[in-house]
């Protein structure tokens, strides 16, 4: 796959997400099979998810780095997706991805969630108006 259908996939799926208001998301292809992605999607709650993903579309899609941010209407953390290395004294399984939960930013292991399924999660968590 090259890299500019990857980032057509990416606005699809946000696009076809049925809670999301407005998203501002750009890319930056650093090669054939190699890009960033990064950007915000707007609730119709007026929570909002920060992403950011690094990605090699050569063979399989492989997200190098990533962080999906999703906050409340109020700027509260809800949950954070990553893989940064930060947490390995907590032994996680699934070192280097985990996930942040809630205000208290509690550390759990999580594999690495696809975008559609995080839109999915959000789907369940946004109170219509």
């Amino acid at each position: 796959m090259r890299i500019e259908a990857y980032f057509q996939h990416i606005w699809k799926i946000i696009d076809a997400c049925s809670v999301v208001r407005s998203f501002n998301v750009t890319y930056d292809k650093r090669g054939s099979h190699e890009g960033f992605v990064r950007g915000e999607v707007y609730f119709v709650d007026g929570s909002v998810l920060h992403l950011r993903e690094f990605a090699d579309v050569e063979g399989v899609i492989e997200r190098l780095t990533y962080v999906y941010q999703y906050m409340d209407s109020a700027g509260r953390l809800v949950f954070r997706y990553d893989n940064t290395g930060h947490h390995q004294k907590l032994n996680l399984p699934t070192y280097p991805h985990h996930r942040h939960e809630g205000s208290e930013q509690a550390v759990v292991a999580s594999s690495a969630p696809e975008l559609v399924t995080i839109l999915g999660e959000i789907e369940t968590l946004v109170q219509l108006p």
